[in-house]
């Protein structure tokens, strides 16, 4: 049995507020532009940046999270799957990548909620991003029985 493998990881800086949109379905979408930086040396030894700019949607739930916690300069790491799509015909014939997302997480340095506080967002936290996870399907539930997370950050009663 053959198996394939699509998967993303990255971490970034939100390049502008997210784009809010809905489908006619009334089903929520978020696009966010995302930049990625490496430096290296040129072959005459100076130092270089190049600067990859991502395209990221964000459905349902983990969309509105991200409408509601995510602003320009903030940090995330995200996880999801490439997909490609075209647009128009012959000569003007656009191409675009964009990362599905399926997990995200605000990591410190932005100037939104996701600055200094580390905290995982989730669709599946009913929205809650500090210390919370962020994924568009499954995932733990805090403080919901069966099938839970192994603990939860918030019960009291553990023993140290």
């Amino acid at each position: 049995m053959s198996r394939s493998l699509n998967k993303v990881m990255l971490i970034g800086n939100v390049g502008a507020d997210p784009d809010m949109r809905s489908t006619p379905s009334g089903m929520r979408m978020a696009k966010v532009s995302l930049a990625t930086s490496r430096q290296f040396n040129d072959r005459s030894g100076q130092q270089q940046e190049k600067t990859e700019w991502h395209r990221l949607t964000f459905w349902d739930k983990l969309a509105e999270v991200v409408e509601k916690y995510v602003k320009k300069g903030d940090r995330l790491y995200v996880e999801g799957r490439i997909e490609y799509s075209t647009t128009g015909e012959g000569d003007a014939m656009k191409y675009w990548t964009d990362i599905n997302v399926r997990e995200m997480v605000m990591l410190g340095g932005g100037s939104g909620a996701g600055g200094g506080e580390g905290g995982r967002s989730s669709s599946s936290d009913w929205g809650t991003p500090a210390g919370g996870r962020a994924s568009s399907g499954g995932g733990a539930r805090r403080g919901g029985g069966g099938g839970g997370a192994p603990f939860d950050a918030d019960d009291d009663d553990l023993p140290f």
